[in-house]
């Protein structure tokens, strides 16, 4: 009995002083060899691939407890995100987010316009809201990424929904505008609309 105890006592105080090793990294192409000990706090590894204009980055790095896995869509570019509690276990590369819709859409931001509509593929069940130093950002997420964003301090801007185009593009005064006097429309508010109800 005092042999299990003691064999018990020793795994806790072996793993208590055991930091997590993770690649760490970012790439156009290539493999990753570099590896870093883990930072306090820092109790995942992650591998993320980003992809814009048909150019894909990788990066590899040690991740927060909160680590959520799955994929992001902001219509200009994508993102999907993978991680585990292992050493060393990010050496695979985050899969390619899927490009077969699921039936849902959500709207994204370009810049000059939030009108834009993209489909979500994949695990992309959730449409997301958010603004970042006064710009409006917004497309299709996975449930794990919302979960996980609205738990981060200060990111009480960062809302996320599940209807298909449930964030409104017409500003309120504008929607009980459409409501008292729809033929006031012009037809790109209008089409907005009708996107809203399908």
């Amino acid at each position: 009995m005092d042999l299990q105890i003691s064999l018990f006592l020793l795994c806790i105080l072996f793993t208590a002083g055991h930091s997590l090793n993770c690649y760490d990294c970012t790439s156009l192409t290539g493999s990753c060899t570099q590896t870093s000990q883990c930072s306090t706090g820092f109790t995942n590894c992650l591998s993320v691939a980003v992809t814009v204009n048909s150019t894909t980055v990788k990066l590899k790095s040690c991740a927060p407890s909160v680590c959520p896995s799955g994929s992001i869509n902001l219509g200009i570019g994508r993102g999907s995100f993978q991680c585990c509690n292992t050493d060393l276990c990010n050496n695979q590369d985050a899969p390619d987010p899927t490009s077969a819709p699921n039936g849902k859409k959500c709207y994204y931001c370009d810049g000059n316009t939030c009108s834009n509509t993209v489909s979500c593929s994949g695990t992309e069940d959730r449409c997301f809201n958010t603004t970042v130093q006064s710009q409006v950002i917004k497309g299709c997420v996975s449930k794990s990424h919302c979960d996980v964003l609205q738990l981060i301090p200060g990111s009480g801007s960062i809302s996320c929904c599940e209807g298909n185009l449930c964030y409104s593009e017409l500003p309120v005064p504008l929607l009980f505008s459409a409501l008292l006097h729809p033929a006031a429309l012009n037809p790109a508010d209008l089409h907005i609309l009708q996107l809203q109800k399908r």
